[in-house]
């Protein structure tokens, strides 16, 4: 490990795992450090004899040696990346020591979230995780927590799984609000109703599979929420004046062109 945080081939001392935790606490220490960014569900994590529920709006940063335990509820899932020991010693990336408990911002969980798609069909090229990394630290270390919104966990989980059955009612339930309460609360905060809000992060994920997966149009329909390709198409044509399939070329004609 030289100074820097490199290693002798100038690349970045990093690793990436996705895992669940069950019930029973399960503790470690390590000479690595370690970011745990939560992508479905919740993870109970103790670092040091602190503690906290992560979620989709909060990470944990394990400082090298520190003790930590981990537990959760079925269904959770997290990235953990594993640092170098001396990587978060760089510059501004020595602030996430200070926090081990830090929010995800909005810029922060779209990372999250582009790392789960490009995950979606085989494990990160070694070269994307060595783009993406820096990418994330930087994004983390310089987000400074801004008053929550009453819709962040909602935008957050909704965001993570846009083709679940969002309905109104649901959205009520998973923030405890009721519907009208949630409906005038998306006015207000994002000036859409909840269903056009809902429409365009289904129509940004499908575009985003379209791109970096050569999944069927009609897989990333239902993936996205839509129920056939023909709901997806003319959502597309209303929202975009294109078709899936036409999106798919052109973004890949636009790729060969720059390479």
């Amino acid at each position: 490990m030289q100074p820097d945080g490199l290693n002798v081939d100038g690349k970045l001392p990093v690793d990436l795992h996705l895992r669940s935790y069950g019930p029973q606490p399960l503790g470690d220490r390590h000479s690595f450090a370690q970011i745990v960014l939560p992508v479905a569900g919740e993870v109970d994590l103790e670092i040091e004899g602190r503690g906290r529920t992560l979620d989709l709006l909060h990470a944990a940063v394990v400082a090298p040696g520190a003790w930590h335990t981990q537990w959760g509820e079925a269904g959770n899932q997290s990235f953990i990346l594993d640092l170098g020991p001396e990587l978060l010693h760089r510059g501004p990336w020595q602030r996430l020591l200070e926090r081990p408990f830090t929010p995800i911002g909005a810029a922060a969980r779209k990372l999250v979230e582009f790392m789960s798609l490009a995950r979606s069909d085989a494990a990160a090229p070694a070269q994307l995780l060595q783009g993406w990394t820096p990418l994330l630290l930087d994004t983390l270390s310089q987000e400074t927590p801004q008053p929550r919104s009453r819709l962040a966990a909602l935008m957050a989980r909704i965001e993570a799984a846009p083709g679940q059955p969002w309905t109104l009612d649901a959205m009520a339930r998973a923030c405890s609000l009721s519907a009208s309460r949630v409906h005038a609360l998306f006015r207000q905060e994002t000036g859409m109703s909840p269903h056009d809000w809902l429409l365009q992060r289904r129509l940004e994920r499908a575009c985003t599979l379209l791109v970096a997966t050569r999944r069927s149009i009609a897989d990333i329909a239902l993936e996205t929420g839509f129920s056939d390709q023909s709901v997806l198409t003319r959502a597309m044509r209303t929202a975009m004046d294109t078709t899936p399939a036409a999106y798919r070329k052109a973004a890949r004609e636009d790729k060969h062109k720059t390479q």
